[in-house]
């Protein structure tokens, strides 16, 4: 009988081309490349929105419980139906251990599952729910071995915000073999991608725009996402006049992300919070230079600017733009097969192909 690693999830993708927590789902795909024979189910909690639906993605088996509301009632028979498939999972299959993407009431009941049933589990803190405002890390009560990390901030965020420091740290790396062999000609001067919500800042990014254009009106930019703050956004680009200067492109899937990726110089990150910023990773291996207020590593990474304030995003942009030769050599800051290496490694599998 195979091993089986669960994930828990609050959000999963309802099929293969939609673009739900990008990150995680290169992630599977990667574990599923490198170790095809280990199974994978995934339980989403609250997305998608179909209760009891069940479907393979990717080949691995997931299982959408789709309880939207969150009030304590149907909360508590949310956790009861997840344990009730674990339970069904654990009779039928051999458990490797569970692992939860953030620490949130996914990690709750995977952490007294696991440790009910005496199986490992490890928590993907992964960024907003490193905050204090994370009420959930008080009813899970996690061992600081059972979280991850996958940023330097993220450990002192989290030992600041909850007295507890997360034992491990795994960056999320980038697969490398997603990306075109070639990037194409730099025609997109700045570009964005992201949520269109409010902690993403996007309405600075046009506001930084908007005040580039006035020195250099042939600015070409380009925003991708969809969210709650695209018709806000788009009354900001109609009020500074930026239409010829600025498209955005709702949004695409990862694959389509990865070309605009090569064909931009800059990428431009507002994000008031992040834990670490795959989405400048990757930017950063597709040859783009990258400017954000976050700094997720203690050490430096090449062609990644961290400002302070919006003047300086302004002025830095400014600056790398006026290089008719600015550098766009490709900038690996991690992988994705090694982080998939170092997780599985806790979960005491495929040691043996580790030098």
């Amino acid at each position: 009988m195979p091993d089986t690693l669960i994930i828990l999830t609050p959000a999963f993708a309802v099929n293969e081309q939609e673009n739900w927590l990008p990150a995680q789902s290169v992630f599977i795909r990667t574990l599923n490349a490198m170790y095809p024979e280990l199974e994978v189910v995934i339980l989403s909690f609250r997305i998608p929105q179909t209760p009891g639906l069940r479907y393979s993605w990717y080949g691995n088996s997931v299982v959408a419980f789709g309880n939207e509301r969150r009030n304590k009632l149907n909360s508590i028979l949310l956790w009861r139906q997840v344990w009730q498939e674990l339970k069904r999972i654990r009779s039928r299959r051999k458990i490797l251990g569970i692992f939860s993407f953030f620490c949130v009431e996914c990690a709750f009941v995977g952490h007294y599952f696991a440790r009910r049933y005496h199986l490992k589990h490890y928590i993907w803190v992964l960024g907003q729910d490193a905050r204090e405002t994370n009420k959930q890390v008080a009813r899970i009560r996690p061992k600081p071995e059972e979280l991850i990390a996958i940023s330097d901030f993220l450990i002192r965020e989290f030992q600041r915000s909850h007295g507890l420091r997360p034992a491990y740290m795994i960056p999320l790396g980038i697969n490398t073999q997603l990306f075109p062999l070639k990037p194409g000609l730099r025609s997109i001067d700045i570009l964005g991608v992201g949520s269109l919500s409010p902690i993403k800042r996007y309405d600075i990014f046009i506001e930084i725009l908007a005040e580039i254009v006035q020195q250099n009106p042939e600015v070409h930019a380009v925003l991708c996402g969809s969210g709650s703050e695209r018709a806000k956004l788009q009354a900001l680009i109609s009020k500074h006049k930026l239409e010829r200067n600025l498209r955005l492109l709702g949004e695409l899937h990862h694959d389509e992300v990865l070309l605009l990726m090569g064909q931009s110089k800059l990428l431009l990150h507002p994000s008031e919070y992040e834990g670490y910023g795959m989405v400048c990773a990757e930017a950063l291996y597709a040859g783009a230079q990258v400017i954000s207020f976050c700094q997720p590593m203690d050490l430096p990474i090449p062609h990644w600017h961290i400002v302070e304030n919006k003047e300086q995003m302004k002025e830095l942009a400014l600056d790398l733009l006026r290089h008719a030769n600015l550098e766009h050599s490709s900038v690996l800051t991690f992988e994705m097969q090694e982080s998939v290496r170092q997780v599985l490694r806790l979960f005491g599998y495929g040691s043996e192909s580790l030098s």
